[in-house]
């Protein structure tokens, strides 16, 4: 390539890169007048994310699983944040949020809905696994989610508003058996659809897409409780097919990522969604985390073969492996 033109793509790089850092910069008017609706505030990036837009000024609809969570947020957050208790999996349950959201934002509308409720467990080998394991968790991570926004997307349309909606970067990269990363390929695809049909209502969609962050859901206690008890109840000829041996050493591994791999700045994703809310040229994709954003995201645009043997070179052997 000539230096000349080498130096033109140079120049036109920055010159993009400028563009877009100062467009990202730029926030949207009014945003003490904005409401935003999060499920999942109990704990974890949800409970943050509440905090933090609450001291930005924003008007706070947080939706919790039990009472004790609302009470524990009402108390470290201003009057201006309201609580509900919301189950995503029953529609009469969110039938009733959205009635109360409607309440709090008259002839507003809905600025953001963040659908970031979800489940994890059970996690293990797919084939330790019944239809009601996957079940359990697609009903609150995907058809919690789908019904949730169903019900909010005319009050979202009203004020051409945002959708926010919490993937993960196993949306991207599926290396564990379970309902979970097909719950977040799910999420995917129904954002990416639903951002498209949203477009002629000037409504925007966004996908947070975290990698491995030290929550409620990464408790090594409840993994290990739940791989124990798939464990004991397989069946005789699954069980011998894989052996103790690879038991112990999938738990051993289990462990050891837990413990080792989940980094504690949910700020990492919470700016990330906050950003999407606020800024008046959000991402369609946000990577939250250095392991999503230097390593899963960029493994996922590689060839199948060689994220395989990435991803499995440090898995344990089954007793009748050929």
């Amino acid at each position: 390539m000539e230096p000349g033109l080498a130096v033109l793509f140079l120049v036109l790089f920055v010159v993009m890169f400028v563009i877009r850092w100062y467009r990202e910069r730029q926030t949207v008017a009014n945003l003490t007048e904005k409401y935003v609706f999060i499920t999942g505030c109990d704990s974890g990036f949800g409970n943050q994310l509440a905090r933090q837009l609450d001291l930005q000024g924003l008007r706070v609809l947080a939706a919790c699983l039990t009472q004790e969570g609302a009470e524990q947020l009402e108390r470290l957050t201003s009057d201006r944040l309201k609580t509900t208790i919301l189950d995503v999996t029953s529609t009469e349950s969110v039938a009733a949020a959205t009635e109360w959201v409607k309440g709090h934002v008259g002839g507003k509308g809905l600025w953001g809905l963040v659908n970031n409720a979800g489940t994890v467990n059970p996690t293990a080998p797919n084939e330790w696994l019944t239809r009601d394991d996957f079940g359990n968790v697609l009903n609150i991570n995907l058809l919690g989610l789908i019904d949730v926004t169903l019900h909010m997307l005319p009050l979202v349309r009203k004020a051409r508003g945002r959708v926010i909606n919490v993937s993960s970067i196993l949306g991207r990269l599926a290396f564990f058996g379970g309902g979970y990363c097909p719950s977040k390929y799910g999420v995917e695809a129904f954002s990416d659809s639903l951002r498209r049909e949203l477009l002629p209502f000037g409504v925007k969609v966004a996908v947070i897409e975290p990698g491995f962050f030290r929550t409620a859901m990464t408790n090594p206690e409840k993994h290990f409780d739940c791989l124990e008890r798939q464990w004991v109840s397989i069946p005789k000829e699954v069980k011998d097919a894989y052996g103790q041996t690879y038991f112990e050493s999938f738990y051993r591994m289990t462990k050891e990522s837990l413990e080792t791999q989940c980094c504690a700045n949910l700020y990492l994703v919470t700016d990330c969604m906050e950003h999407a809310l606020i800024s008046q040229h959000p991402r369609t994709r946000y990577s939250g985390g250095w392991d999503a954003q230097f390593f899963y995201i960029p493994l996922s645009y590689l060839p199948t073969a060689f994220a395989d043997f990435v991803l499995t070179r440090s898995l344990p052997k089954p007793a009748q492996a050929v």
